[in-house]
């Protein structure tokens, strides 16, 4: 019988923290977050390139989806796993080869020449991407103070935002200058950067009684997503009722369920079911799951959106999205989103922030085909709202794992994330491909393909009208997600405050 986090953080001696803090976190910090960018970036990065992707490597919707799930299901799969393995052998040790495994998978996937060598070259950036998001932020809970540390992870948190925002920007702008093998390329130098100063700055921490890794949790965790993305995915192409759609939704449940029971039984698990004892967990993973899902989602749709409908050049979409990545930058460096977080209290900050996101996402949806009116002031919505919400989220999360399971903890944190992600982008993508071939039987494919085989200007307009419709009906979707994220959060967090004051 496990014991409960409460239990096990009693028993274990914490690690040894400077009254100040280490005198030089706040530089520490800046390095983490360098590394922790160039992963974020290489994400969403990726969106702009997809008509590059898709005329270069003749590349499919579904190739397209893979090359983006491959990395987030490798990733999110390992990051728990990651975690354990930080707290036990050192979490400078594993940051450091999270960077030279992200920067080597950088390499193949910048020299890739067809689909299947990128898609594997992506899944193999995913174990090196685990390792960062896990070790970034466990370093940081170590080196600062309690006190210091909501400010640390709020600076930590507005550079995923902005990584999240600012990755189309930097995507065009490689486009409109390089091949799109470039937008890999770049990561080598601030990689290696990255690695010299995490040698060079970085204490190494570790907790020497810590769990061992959960492997075989791992292994489930990894396949029973990605069969669970591969049936959303395979869906609008093969049917949902097809047996290959079933089959894979089968395996799905059969080994997520697995998943969750091993992970009951076993004396050192990747996630402690403990924890979802505590309000406060569940409701900042509930919320956080549902933020990443609308967003993630809707960008990878929106800058879809911006070259093949509205015509847009990759570096003229990636100007377009920069608003959203502006309003995070603005607000959370300025310390206006923290002011305001503390102000409301946790709870009404993520459930404000999650409302105001979900407020953009409709105003994208319902004015975007049109022009870029609606998408503006949906940008700055999405980022008004992201700038409060997500520090609070990621405090809210860390504040509910023991300080010794920091590295566990970046790997909730990181799961979430990267889960969130992959699932909007396949639901939503499916959404949107199931849309576009109810309304353009020749549309299963892909919109280039539509457009390709269209006659004439009107019935080229007509294949456009359709992927608006089926671009509008997946962004309300994701809207939606992000308010019943919000409620959700808000309201456990509210009874979890209520309970600790009783």
């Amino acid at each position: 019988m496990t014991t409960s986090p409460q239990e096990q953080a009693a028993a274990r001696p914490q690690s040894p923290q400077a009254p100040g803090g280490h005198p030089q976190r706040w530089l520490i910090l800046g390095v983490l977050c360098l590394a922790v960018l160039t992963v974020v970036l290489d994400n969403t990065v990726l969106n702009v390139a997809i008509p590059s992707l898709t005329r270069e490597l003749d590349a499919s919707t579904s190739d397209i989806q893979w090359m983006i799930n491959a990395y987030s299901l490798v990733q999110s799969g390992l990051l728990l796993t990651a975690g354990s393995a930080a707290d036990r052998y050192g979490r400078k040790k594993m940051l450091a080869v999270g960077l030279a495994l992200f920067g080597t998978g950088s390499l193949v996937a910048g020299l890739a020449g067809s689909t299947g060598q990128l898609i594997a070259a992506r899944a193999g950036m995913g174990i090196g991407g685990a390792l960062l998001m896990t070790t970034v932020l466990a370093v940081a809970i170590q080196i600062f103070t309690p006190e210091e540390q909501p400010k640390a992870i709020g600076i930590w948190a507005a550079v995923n935002s902005l990584g999240f925002a600012a990755g189309p920007l930097l995507g065009g702008f490689l486009l409109d200058h390089f091949w799109w093998g470039a937008i890999f390329l770049v990561n080598l130098p601030v990689a290696a950067l990255a690695l010299v100063a995490v040698v060079t700055l970085v204490p190494e921490s570790k907790n020497p009684q810590g769990d061992r890794p959960d492997v075989l949790g791992a292994v489930l965790s990894t396949v029973g997503m990605a069969a669970l993305v591969f049936a959303i995915i395979s869906g609008p192409e093969h049917g949902w009722t097809s047996g290959r759609v079933l089959l894979t939704a089968a395996v799905a449940v059969v080994v997520l369920a697995a998943f969750a029971a091993w992970e009951r039984r076993i004396p050192y698990p990747m996630i402690d079911m403990h924890f979802f004892h505590d309000r406060r967990f569940t409701g900042a993973v509930s919320g956080g799951v549902l933020i990443t899902f609308g967003m993630g989602g809707s960008l990878f749709l929106l800058t879809q959106h911006m070259q093949f409908v509205l015509g847009y050049e990759p570096l003229e979409a990636g100007l377009r999205t920069a608003p959203l990545a502006l309003m995070v930058v603005a607000l959370n460096f300025t310390g206006l989103a923290a002011k305001w977080a503390a102000r409301l209290g946790t709870p009404l900050a993520i459930g404000l922030g999650m409302l105001v996101m979900a407020a953009g996402l409709a105003s994208v949806a319902t004015v975007a085909p049109g022009g870029y009116t609606g998408t503006l002031l949906g940008l700055v919505l999405i980022g008004t709202g992201a700038a409060v919400a997500s520090p609070a989220m990621s405090h809210a999360i860390m504040s509910a794992i023991p300080p010794e399971k920091a590295g566990v903890g970046g790997g909730v944190n990181g799961t979430v994330a990267e889960f969130g992600t992959g699932l909007g982008v396949a639901v939503l993508g499916a959404l949107l491909n199931a849309r576009f071939a109810a309304l353009i039987p020749m549309a299963a494919a892909s919109l280039p393909m539509a457009l390709a085989q269209a006659d004439g200007a009107a019935e080229r307009g007509r294949v456009l009208d359709a992927f608006s419709s089926g671009l509008e009906t997946s962004l309300l979707v994701g809207a939606a997600a992000v308010l019943l994220g919000g409620l959700v959060a808000g309201a456990l967090l509210r009874r979890a405050e209520r309970a600790d004051k009783s």
